[in-house]
C-alpha cells in the first residue's frame, strides 16, 4: 500500500472513498459504517448520560505518510480546516528523506495511592519499599487476564509529598504502581488496582486511605518522534526568492522563541496536538487524557516549553524531534460500541496500541512542522517585501 493519493482532495466524496477502500483493500460498502456517523443512536445511548442524540465530524485522511518505514494513510476527526491538508504536506516533504521515525516506551500507566495523616514518614517509606514484592504480588493477583496477556503491574515506587506538622494532611506519602497495560488505555484497570491495594498500603504506611486513581502524566508510557527534511522540500512553490535554506533556518528560529518563552510554547503546542487529537478523536480515544498528560509534561521541568523541537544540521538539513506521554488502547472504551472508531483504525493499519501511538505522534509533528513552515514563509515574504520596498525608495531618493 501507498499513502501517495496525489490529487485526492480534487475528488468527490464517492471517488475518494473508492480509492482509499482500493489503497486499503476495503469492500466498498466499508462506508456505509460512517454514513450515520459511525454511531447508533441505541449505542449513543449506552455510552453517556442523557443522550438525545449525536454529533458528527468530518472525517478525513491525511496522505503521503511513511511511519517507521511503512506507509500509513493517516484518519483525523476535526472540525478545524487546513489541519488535512497541512498534516498531508508536511508528510510529503518528509517522505524523500525517510518520513518519520519512531520509539515508543512499554505501554505503562501509573496508578497513585495517596496515603494521609502518617506520623513517621520514614518509617512507613521503610515498611511499604519492604512489602513491595507482597504488594505486587497482590495486585498482579488481581488481574490474571493481564498478567497471561505479558502485562499487569510491574514495579512499584513510594514518593514523600509532605512531613507531619506541614499541613491538614499531615504526613503523607503515594504509592505509584506502575502497570503494563497492554493495548488498553487502562485508565478503568488502575483505577481498580488502586482500589484493590489501597486498605493494605494504607494499614503498612499506618496512615489513612486518600485518593486512588491513575495519572494522567504518563511519563512511563512515551512515544518519540523525529524526521528530517531537505530544505529543497521547504521551498515556497508560490514565491521562487525564498530559499528552502531560509526556510528551515526560520522554522529553527521560530523553535527557539517557543523553548524560551512559555506564551509561544503554548500555541507552539497547540499545533502540535492538532494533528494528534484529530487522530485521537478519529480512532475513540481519550484525547482529553493525552491533552492533560502533554502539557504537564511539557512543564515538568518547572517552566511550560515545547514538545517538539527543530534544528538546521550540519549538512543544512531541517531536523525535528517530539517527545510526550501518549496514552491510547486499540480494545475497550469506545471501540466497544463506536463502529466508525473501528473503521478508522483499519483504514490506518493500526495492530497494537503503540502503532497507534506512533502515528498520532507523527501526525503531530506533522502539523507543528506545517504551521511553522507557513509563519515562516510569510514572515520571510514580508521581510522580502519590506527590504524591496527599502530599495526602491533609496532608489527614488534624488
Amino acid at each position: 500500500m501507498s499513502s501517495r493519493l496525489p490529487g485526492l482532495y480534487r475528488l468527490g466524496v464517492p471517488e475518494r472513498r473508492a480509492q482509499v477502500a482500493a489503497a486499503r483493500g476495503l469492500s466498498p460498502t466499508a462506508w456505509s459504517e460512517l454514513d450515520g456517523g459511525g454511531l447508533s443512536l441505541d449505542a449513543a445511548d449506552h455510552m453517556i448520560e442523557n443522550v438525545v442524540g449525536t454529533f458528527a465530524l468530518p472525517l478525513a485522511i491525511a496522505t503521503n505518510f511513511v511511519i517507521d518505514g511503512v506507509d500509513r494513510l493517516v484518519p483525523m476527526a476535526v472540525e478545524e480546516p487546513s489541519i488535512v491538508a497541512a498534516a498531508s504536506n508536511a508528510a510529503r516533504m518528509a517522505r524523500p528523506t525517510g518520513g518519520f521515525l519512531t520509539e515508543a516506551t512499554p505501554p505503562v500507566m501509573i496508578g497513585q495511592i495517596q496515603v494521609v495523616q502518617i506520623d513517621d514518614v520514614e518509617a512507613a517509606v521503610r515498611a511499604l519499599e519492604g512489602a513491595r514484592p507482597e504488594l505486587l504480588a497482590a495486585a498482579r493477583a488481581l488481574v490474571p487476564r493481564l498478567v497471561e496477556r505479558g502485562g499487569g503491574p510491574v514495579d512499584l515506587e513510594v514518593r514523600v509529598l509532605a512531613q507531619p506538622g506541614t499541613g491538614p494532611d499531615g504526613g503523607v506519602v503515594v504509592v505509584h504502581l506502575h502497570v503494563d497495560c497492554c493495548d488498553a488505555m487502562g485508565a478503568n484497570l488502575v483505577n481498580t488496582l488502586c482500589e484493590g491495594l489501597a486498605d493494605r498500603v494504607a494499614e503498612l504506611a499506618d496512615g489513612d486511605v486518600g485518593l486512588r486513581i491513575l495519572s494522567n502524566l504518563t511519563d512511563r508510557r512515551t512515544v518519540r518522534v523525529t524526521c528530517r527534511v531537505s530544505p529543497a522540500e521547504l521551498r515556497d512553490a508560490s514565491d521562487a526568492s525564498i530559499e528552502g535554506a531560509e526556510v528551515a533556518a526560520a522554522i529553527a528560529s521560530a523553535s527557539r522563541f517557543a523553548e524560551v518563552d512559555p506564551y509561544r510554547a503554548a500555541t507552539h503546542n497547540k499545533g502540535i496536538m492538532n494533528g494528534i487529537d484529530a487522530v485521537l478523536v478519529a480512532t475513540g480515544q481519550d484525547w482529553r487524557a493525552v491533552e492533560a498528560g502533554a502539557h504537564a509534561f511539557a512543564a515538568i521541568s518547572g517552566t511550560y516549553r515545547p514538545l517538539a523541537t527543530w534544528r538546521v544540521d550540519a549538512d543544512g538539513a531541517l531536523r525535528g524531534a517530539l517527545a510526550l506521554p501518549l496514552a491510547v488502547g486499540t480494545v475497550g472504551g469506545a471501540l466497544l460500541a463506536h463502529r466508525g472508531a473501528k473503521l478508522a483504525l483499519h483504514l490506518a493499519g493500526v495492530e497494537t496500541a503503540t502503532d497507534l501511538a506512533a502515528i498520532a505522534g507523527a501526525a503531530g509533528l506533522a502539523t507543528n512542522l506545517a504551521a511553522l513552515r507557513a509563519l515562516a514563509t510569510e514572515g520571510i515574504q514580508r521581510g522580502h517585501m519590506a527590504l524591496h520596498a527599502r530599495k526602491h525608495a533609496r532608489g527614488a531618493r534624488p
